[in-house]
């Protein structure tokens, strides 16, 4: 009978009951620490699943997710995933005394690798990892009980990859918590949760350096889903208006920036071409915000008629075209 060839799974056991696990990853050259860590992964994934996954997911409701890894929906097999790298990580780390039954010593210590995966998953795109009110925020909010929840449960998604459809906020999901929060089981009271969220924003907008970094930057992040539709079905009115996760006026400026951006390309491309400066700067300028600029995108209003008529007066100013040159000359020096 063949003899079977030992795998890197089996090295990591082994190295394990000699107590040198961490320290043969930490002194591994690439290929080898690649090697040792896809050993690893098999000898943790079956562990994960059987140890923390198919209970989460029974409580879920999901009971195809809880035959096996191979019956997970997308959603949790991704976050199995994410459990699973966050075993591994801790284990190649403090793997450092002999262990005698690896399984057994990772089932203790899932819960708090996978805590801290979590934590460092969030850290990694901004989020707050242990979402709490500011002091000033509960004050904002009059020290509201239940808009101080939701607000912290504001904060605890904007970390969180999980997606809610076609909206930004799980809305349906925060309405049966304010429903049992407050005790007021209202028909109407996803109105007032969505009164709620904007409640909430527009306080934390007053601290725009903080909304930035701890709502609307990890929010960023969130993979926006794609509506599925075959190409009998593929009309637009079948579709609600697309998802945007900034408002109105940052779209707008982020528009703005492009278009700027764009025409510094072109001013710089020719000038360097050796362009007349001045008519360079006017052509381009005409043609990104004067009177030859094309609607935006999104068919919005950005560039009004007065607009333009503004910006073609000032071309006509030689004094100011003089400026303007001054200042482009400038930047694609610095550039």
């Amino acid at each position: 009978m063949p003899r079977r060839t030992a795998t890197a799974a089996d090295e990591v056991r082994g190295l394990a009951r000699l107590g040198s696990l961490a320290a043969t990853v930490a002194d591994a050259d690439e290929p080898e620490r690649l090697r040792l860590t896809g050993g690893t992964y098999s000898v943790v994934y079956p562990v994960v699943y059987t140890g923390l996954t198919q209970g989460l997911e029974r409580r879920r409701g999901h009971p195809a997710c809880a035959v096996s890894v191979r019956h997970l929906a997308d959603d949790c097999l991704d976050r199995f995933h994410d459990d699973v790298e966050a075993v591994v990580h801790d284990v190649m780390r403090r793997a450092t005394a002999p262990i005698d039954n690896l399984d057994a010593w990772i089932c203790g210590l899932i819960n708090s690798a996978t805590v801290d995966g979590h934590r460092r998953r969030r850290g990694e795109i901004g989020a707050l990892q242990r979402p709490r009110a500011p002091k000033w925020l509960v004050n904002g909010l009059g020290g509201d009980r239940w808009l101080v929840h939701l607000a912290v449960q504001m904060l605890n998604w904007a970390g969180n990859p999980a997606t809610a459809g076609s909206q930004v906020w799980p809305v349906d999901s925060w309405t049966a918590l304010r429903c049992r929060f407050t005790g007021n089981w209202d028909p109407a009271a996803q109105v007032d949760v969505r009164h709620d969220i904007e409640t909430v924003l527009r306080v934390m907008r007053a601290k725009r350096e903080w909304y930035e970094r701890y709502v609307e930057g990890p929010l960023g992040h969130k993979h926006v889903p794609v509506p599925r539709f075959t190409p009998e079905n593929a009309s637009g009115d079948h579709f609600g208006p697309a998802l945007s996760l900034i408002d109105a006026g940052e779209r707008d400026d982020l528009y703005m920036r492009e278009l700027a951006h764009l025409a510094m390309t072109a001013m710089r491309t020719r000038l360097q071409a050796g362009e007349d400066p001045r008519t360079v700067v006017s052509e381009v300028i005409n043609v990104a915000f004067g009177d030859g600029a094309g609607p935006a995108p999104d068919g919005g209003p950005h560039l009004s008629c007065i607009a333009g008529e503004h910006v073609g007066r000032l071309l006509r100013d030689q004094d100011r075209i003089s400026r303007i040159v001054v200042a482009v000359l400038a930047i694609v020096d610095d550039l």
